[in-house]
């Protein structure tokens, strides 16, 4: 069993390293490391976990694979292999934040990345697009998503994005989930480990109340702040990296101002071309956002710390708190039918993001070009975006 579990590390760290464009592109890498060359699980319990991560809040690669690790070797194994998945690119991420704040008053620095920031939003226009086609297939969802982003560009509050999340999951769960269930339901909710359960929803309230009563005059108040602001959107995040960075923009950038528009949108470029979860670029924001209240590099490697265990925290608890008993979660429709409404408003977020990010790197000729060959590249081609990145880099730094 050792001898299994040092080989399924060494896929991990195989999978870590290789794992380019997002949770699309990684189930295919999944079923190559976990199903097909050693087979530690078999091909429908991968879909099944995907499944279930793509229900939960939370990143949906980091959740199957540290799904497919308890399933593997249980807890001490799903936690490793947790810690083996983020610490790369987290650690490059917060590396940037520090370098891009050391840099970020010197010309020649920010002439080099003049490109990475239109061609950072040609790609969320992407997602966008892309989320849209999958998800806005009916009069229900469209409406959830055409309120979602008018209460963004009006409210320009934090709380409408939980409450927009909880109130789509209701309306799509409440029109399309049929009544025969409730023998099941009450099967399903017998065998939950009530202490468990215990845990986890005074966690969350824990980091509710630490959040609304914190002293901010306090010397550790915006680590603790960062640490319920990631918290918060971890909990919340439907719909993966995609989703993520948009909302983080619109709360950390035009609502808080931890951070400004440029050193945001940078960092989100390079993430882009690095392997790893998308969820490590929380990193690069709570990094920047330490350095910009005038912490130094030991405080802003904190901050890099504090975000991304805050931002994974919720759905790694809820993963390994729900893999137990996901046979019998699995046939409650509810919970499917509530996903449609989700990812509808998750699709709204994202629109009303682009809409902010197109202010800060302002609407020229060459902006609007760039985003355009980027959209462009992205939907008619096979080009993934790391390499969009790198030439976007090395036209600013010859040109």
């Amino acid at each position: 069993m050792a001898k299994r579990q040092l080989l399924f590390i060494r896929n991990v760290i195989l999978f870590t390293f290789t794992a380019f464009g997002g949770a699309q592109a990684h189930i295919s890498l999944l079923l190559k490391y976990f199903v097909k060359s050693h087979r530690f699980i078999s091909e429908e319990d991968l879909l099944e976990l995907n499944a279930l991560a793509q229900v939960l809040p939370g990143p949906a690669s980091t959740q199957t694979l540290v799904g497919i690790a308890y399933k593997v070797g249980g807890l001490r194994l799903s936690i490793t292999t947790f810690l083996i998945w983020i610490f790369p690119s987290a650690a490059v991420m917060t590396f940037a934040a520090i370098s891009f704040g050391k840099l970020d008053q010197k010309e020649r620095f920010i002439e080099i990345l003049k490109y990475i920031q239109p061609i950072a939003l040609g790609i969320v226009a992407f997602g966008a697009y892309n989320l849209s086609r999958k998800v806005l297939v009916s009069q229900l969802s469209i409406m959830l998503a055409i309120s979602s982003v008018v209460a963004t560009l009006v409210l320009r509050n934090a709380y409408v994005f939980p409450l927009a999340i909880l109130i789509g999951g209701m309306v799509s769960s409440a029109i399309g989930t049929p009544k025969e269930e409730t023998e099941l339901r009450v099967k399903l909710f017998s065998n939950i480990n009530p202490k468990k359960l215990s845990y986890f929803i005074g966690v969350l309230l824990f980091m509710a109340i630490l959040g609304a009563i914190i002293n901010t005059t306090s010397p550790f108040s915006l680590p603790i702040r960062l640490f319920e602001n990631f918290y918060r959107n971890g909990i919340f995040i439907f719909g993966g990296g995609q989703v993520l960075v948009p909302l983080m923009f619109t709360e950390f950038v035009q609502m808080k101002h931890y951070l400004h528009a440029s050193g945001f949108l940078s960092g989100f470029a390079i993430q882009q071309a690095l392997p790893g979860p998308t969820f490590s670029f929380t990193s690069y924001v709570g990094a920047l956002s330490m350095k910009n209240f005038g912490y130094g590099i030991w405080g802003q490697i904190t901050g890099g710390i504090i975000a991304v265990l805050g931002i994974n925290l919720p759905g790694l608890i809820l993963v390994l708190f729900i893999v137990p008993f996901w046979d019998d979660l699995k046939k409650i429709t509810r919970i499917k039918h509530s996903l449609t409404g989700i990812n509808a408003v998750s699709v709204g977020f994202i629109i009303a993001a682009f809409i902010l990010l197109l202010k800060p790197i302002g609407i020229d000729f060459l902006s609007i070009g760039i985003m355009a060959v980027t959209f462009l590249v992205l939907n008619f081609t096979r080009i993934s975006p790391p390499i969009i990145v790198i030439a976007g880099i090395l036209l600013g730094y010859f040109i």
